[in-house]
């Protein structure tokens, strides 16, 4: 895969993540560890198809077996990351959720700076600090003044960004070693550890036809697919590069939120999401002027 198709392939990823928000907000009935249980097991079934597919069902069972630590460690952070994102959005807004989910490429930077000893370009650097600005925009109109319930959401949400920041840099760290794992393993393991995790707390389940159907959705369109897609990504991109990018997500998931569901945010969100946007584009496109760092335009 060439630079140029791995950033592409992690925008379809965060665009593919964007709809959880407003397809969570059709639910009928099935509410908090249920809905993430049942996301999750859909999930885990539609890896097994694809990774079978893709790499034969026994290679797939002998690298869940034979993994070592870097597999499991990366599949506890996909675990924290499906269970934590979707708990949050029973909790507190699609905004709220998304922006603080958005603190992702500034944790991301640090952790690769201080683990892996990366340099980043100043353009990177500029280009995290104007997003952080948006986000901070954002963050300060939809969460300050909300009701406990939408603050613990928030909190909950925190835990997202922070997984992904250890699962990119690790998966960034790998890059270097000819040994390592097939880490899309790593993303089936995330699904089911997540949906063993929950379905004691989901009991009984009470999600309705209606609710499968936008839940088998979830699990395989906008979970399976854009995560395998993702970590494909990865394996060219810089880890500060994947966050960045991965940043699109909040604006479209807030589009998608305010469109099909109702959920106007507020002109600081929208202000917010413009800033993020600019950071990106001007950042991607000086990386591309720069000629020597063509391969990665971003970092």
């Amino acid at each position: 895969m060439t630079h140029r198709k791995a950033v592409w392939v992690m925008v379809t990823a965060a665009l593919l993540w964007s709809i959880a928000g407003v397809v969570s907000r059709h639910l009928e009935a099935a509410r908090g560890f249920e809905v993430t249980f049942w996301r999750s097991g859909f999930n885990a079934l539609a890896l097994v198809v694809l990774l079978s597919w893709l790499k034969g069902p026994g290679p797939l069972w002998a690298t869940l077996r034979g993994g070592g630590r870097a597999l499991w460690l990366s599949g506890a952070c996909w675990a924290v990351m499906y269970t934590a994102f979707m708990m949050a959005l029973t909790l507190t807004s699609v905004a709220n959720v998304l922006v603080t989910m958005s603190i992702g490429p500034l944790l991301t930077a640090l952790l690769a700076r201080a683990a892996l000893g990366h340099r980043l370009a100043p353009r990177t650097w500029g280009a995290i600090a104007m997003a952080g600005v948006g986000i901070a925009w954002m963050y300060g109109h939809e969460v300050v003044g909300n009701d406990p319930k939408a603050l613990l959401g928030t909190l909950v949400a925190l835990a997202v960004p922070l997984a992904a920041a250890v699962n990119w840099t690790l998966l960034q760290h790998l890059k270097n070693h000819d040994t390592r794992p097939d880490m899309l393993a790593a993303v089936l393991l995330g699904a089911l550890l997540s949906a063993a995790a929950t379905l004691p707390l989901a009991w009984p389940l009470a999600a309705s036809p209606h609710d499968l159907s936008l839940l088998a959705l979830l699990g395989v369109v906008q979970l399976a697919i854009p995560c395998l897609l993702a970590v494909a990504a990865a394996r060219v991109l810089s880890a500060p590069e994947v966050a960045l990018l991965g940043l699109l997500e909040t604006v479209f998931g807030v589009l998608w939120a305010w469109l099909g569901a109702g959920e106007a945010p507020q002109a600081a969100v929208l202000g917010g999401g413009a800033l993020v946007l600019l950071a990106l584009g001007a950042n991607a496109w000086l990386g591309l002027r720069d000629g020597p760092s063509l391969r990665h335009p971003l970092g």
